[in-house]
């Protein structure tokens, strides 16, 4: 038998290769260089039309500035106007010497203070109230005065509220205001309850606050300045419970009354 003989790659015909058709153009080209030609790739094409990178400014910075201006402005214009207020309040000072006005407790009558079986708290107490404005150059116009009487190491224990009119105060003036103060029939509990009972029995008595508080305006000459709140708080009081229908006095020897102007800026009260 004699061997067959296949040959290694097949004949090229009618300008093809190896099944590809090539053109002639291509056949030259790819015979004067000795390589193959390829089509350009994806990332040679897009780097081909890619723009060149050109930075932008930062307005950042201008922006920047401009704030920290702002700023500044708003700054230098607050501490001005604070300036201006203390220079104004100090020449206020300086001419008018003004002065709080003075409240003290004179009389405290307990008409009626007691507790009932179903520990009720029944109060009725003529208050007397004197006032002095020791400015030489001030008025002050009050409105109308709420009064609070309370008894309890926190003012827990209610005992009575009232009021007093509204008034003008003059120059080295002394008022007197008086008011009555009726218990709202607060139900106490079994420890508060025991601890006003043994109060009222007791030598000392009962230890009784008295807050006013009302809003009043200051008269300077011919300027008026806003309404301004105002709160008074005595202490040092001591009430004993009436013997029968003889009313009896509260000590108030020893009462101090504290005046504390309740300014209001913003959400905030100094």
């Amino acid at each position: 038998m004699t061997d067959r003989v296949y040959p290694s790659a097949k004949p090229t015909t009618n300008g093809t290769r190896n099944g590809t058709a090539t053109t002639p153009a291509a056949a030259s080209g790819a015979a004067s260089t000795g390589t193959p030609s390829f089509p350009a790739t994806k990332a040679q094409l897009y780097g081909a039309a890619r723009p060149a990178y050109r930075p932008q400014p930062k307005r950042h910075r201008y922006r920047r500035s401009c704030c920290c201006s702002c700023c500044l402005w708003v700054t230098i214009t607050l501490i001005i106007l604070i300036l201006l207020v203390a220079i104004a309040g100090g020449i206020l000072y300086v001419l008018y010497r003004p002065h709080r006005p003075s409240f003290s407790v004179s009389s405290l009558k307990i008409q009626t203070l007691n507790l009932t079986s179903s520990q009720t708290l029944v109060t009725n107490i003529n208050l007397n109230v004197i006032t002095r404005n020791p400015n030489k150059e001030l008025v002050f116009y009050y409105d109308p005065i709420t009064v609070t009487v309370t008894s309890g190491d926190n003012d827990d224990v209610n005992v009575g509220a009232g009021s007093f009119p509204s008034f003008r105060h003059g120059t080295k003036n002394t008022t007197e205001l008086k008011a009555s103060i009726k218990g709202n029939g607060q139900e106490l509990d079994d420890a508060s309850a025991s601890k006003v009972k043994s109060q009222l029995k007791s030598k000392s008595g009962l230890p009784l606050k008295i807050k006013l508080e009302t809003k009043v305006k200051v008269k300077m000459g011919a300027v008026k300045s806003p309404k301004v709140r105002i709160r008074v708080t005595c202490e040092g009081i001591k009430a004993t419970a009436p013997a029968g229908k003889k009313a009896s006095l509260a000590s108030t020897s020893n009462a101090k009354c504290k005046v504390d102007w309740r300014i209001k800026i913003w959400k905030f009260t100094f």
